[in-house]
């Protein structure tokens, strides 16, 4: 038997090579997921301790199933070239955590809190809470109630699973048709006891927020 001219023995090579270099690749991409993913990576700058603590408090850590919901679980996407894409995405956050406001400090992370939620909200709306669907089965859903089933079986049509359940993991922040920025800025000051419109005036990189 003649093998076709242009399967020389280089060819061959290149062609094993080729394969065996994309097979390395797409393991190295699943292994940044993976650890890129996990709790301690994304707790790695205080800033994200700060929104770990209310997660560390909730059912989605302290699941009486015993099956917790880590911060790659929930923010991000299936697929590693999904999850690539999200991790490559997500270094607009590192630049503003290095070049913007002071997110290390707790009064300058509140203030920003509710545009960090608006958008990781958005970005579930976006994908139609597909990640949710890792650990929950919308026919497995049963709930305490005795409707629990029924009500995500027929009034879920054209919903994500976003639009009905906020705040069950990190701080409670009003949904965006209801928010009030007055009303959250003086929470904020009230909670730190700052002078009055001196959270807005840190919102917009005013004034220096004080240490707490």
């Amino acid at each position: 038997m003649r093998w076709p001219a242009f399967l020389n023995l280089k060819t061959i090579g290149l062609l094993l090579s080729g394969g065996i270099a994309g097979a390395v690749f797409i393991l190295v991409l699943i292994e940044f997921d993976h650890v890129t993913s996990t709790e301690e990576f994304c707790t790695g700058c205080h800033s994200m301790t700060i929104v770990a603590e209310p997660y560390r408090q909730s059912s989605h850590y302290n699941p009486t199933s015993g099956v917790r919901a880590s911060c790659g679980d929930c923010h991000v996407s299936r697929g590693v070239i999904s999850a690539t894409w999200d991790h490559i995405k997500g270094t607009k956050d590192l630049f503003a955590q290095l070049f913007g406001a002071d997110y290390d400090n707790p009064i300058v992370n509140l203030v920003h809190l509710p545009d960090g939620a608006f958008h990781a909200r958005e970005w579930f709306r976006e994908r139609q809470s597909d990640t949710c669907a890792r650990c929950h089965v919308l026919d497995a859903i049963k709930g305490t109630r005795a409707d629990t089933l029924k009500v995500h079986q027929e009034e879920s049509e054209g919903k994500s699973c976003i639009d009905c359940h906020i705040n069950l993991v990190h701080r409670k922040v009003p949904g965006q048709k209801v928010f009030k920025r007055d009303a959250w800025n003086r929470m904020v000051e009230e909670e730190f006891g700052l002078e009055e419109g001196m959270a807005e005036k840190i919102r917009q990189g005013l004034v220096k927020a004080p240490q707490p």
